[in-house]
């Protein structure tokens, strides 16, 4: 049992969950979060369909002989090196092991590579104690700003 299990504070609590953090395509990252939302609703607290983006960044690799990259690709040699845009998907769901095989074949289902790179992480995830009312002056509706730009 870990010490953060009774972990409990004015502010919230601290809940046990695995992070699943996806290396894929910028562009495919919806259709991830689609394909998961099927089975799963990344709630987080009130709200659900959780998740972040990193920005784009680079992947690489060098696929080896009869790696479908060398079946696929017409005069792709065995063992050159190839680098692609990539982002980091992270989610978390509950440590539950259902959840986790639903959500992973989801995610093997939709992703474009037959060898995703995937890491599951046992994380704790903190749980605030709720209060649309609080008056804390750095929360949005209190900062004078409000919530930033809209991405989309």
């Amino acid at each position: 049992m870990s010490e953060l299990e009774h972990y409990t504070s004015p502010t919230g609590t601290l809940v046990p969950v695995w992070t699943l953090e996806i290396q894929t395509l910028p562009e495919d990252t919806d259709r991830i979060l689609d394909a998961v939302l099927v089975v799963h609703p990344l709630g987080y607290g009130r709200y659900q369909r959780n998740a972040s983006i990193s920005g784009v960044g680079a992947e690489t690799a060098r696929p080896q002989e009869d790696s479908t990259t060398t079946r696929h690709v017409e005069g792709y040699e065995s063992g050159a090196t190839e680098t692609y845009p990539m982002v980091e998907l992270k989610i978390s769901i509950e440590r539950d092991r259902v959840a986790l095989e639903k959500v992973m074949a989801a995610i093997l289902e939709v992703h474009h590579y037959e060898q995703p790179v995937i890491f599951v992480r046992e994380d704790w995830a903190s749980r605030a104690a709720y209060n649309p009312d609080n008056t804390n002056p750095n929360r949005f509706w209190n900062n004078g700003r409000g919530l930033p730009e809209r991405i989309v």
